[in-house]
């Protein structure tokens, strides 16, 4: 096993221990949880692309990681009245219409490769921040103004765009319309 896969596994037993620092009101190290899973998150890709230790495993496992903790973070934060419900619903139902859609995929025979879109990557980035804030806020009693409410609208925005354009390249996949392209 490689060094980043081993990093990215520790990753995986950060999320319930962000959690549960989450629900028991341990705040502080709940924010301290999810930057130490960033920064692993970074390192682990600099070791793999610097030290050529790219694996298949690591593939699957790296964004498995980070959107475990993320969506998580966000449902935490969602049930906890953090952030708004509709939010919460948008960002896990649109993880689940591409992992239906890649499952489905799968079973039809037309296994389709699912690659980041620039806006997904975008979405991903904001929905990070947001987190990154509102736990900050939480730990420390300290309110960034406007910026939560900004961040919310665009986290929305976002993410309604990442759903419809993977929709959209996976249906045109799925009719055999535009082959090469990813979901």
């Amino acid at each position: 096993m490689t060094i980043p896969n081993v990093i990215t596994l520790m990753r995986f037993l950060l999320v319930p221990a962000v959690i549960y620092a989450m629900l028991v009101g341990a705040t502080g190290w709940a924010l301290a949880g999810f930057v130490l899973a960033g920064v692993s998150d970074a390192v682990d890709g600099f070791i793999a692309r610097q030290f050529h230790q790219q694996s298949e495993l690591g593939a699957y496992l790296d964004p498995l990681a980070d959107k475990l903790l993320l969506v998580s973070v966000f449902v935490v934060l969602g049930l906890r009245g953090d952030l708004p419900l509709w939010l919460v619903v948008a960002a896990v139902s649109r993880d689940a219409l591409i992992v239906g859609a890649v499952l489905i995929s799968t079973v039809m025979a037309m296994p389709v490769e699912v690659k980041p879109l620039p806006v997904s990557k975008a979405n991903t980035a904001i929905q990070i921040v947001l987190a990154s804030v509102v736990l900050f806020e939480l730990a420390f009693d300290y309110h960034f103004g406007g910026l939560r409410a900004w961040l919310v609208i665009a986290s929305g925005l976002l993410t309604a765009a990442s759903a419809a354009a993977y929709l959209v390249a996976w249906l045109r996949h799925m009719s055999g319309h535009g082959e090469g392209e990813s979901a």
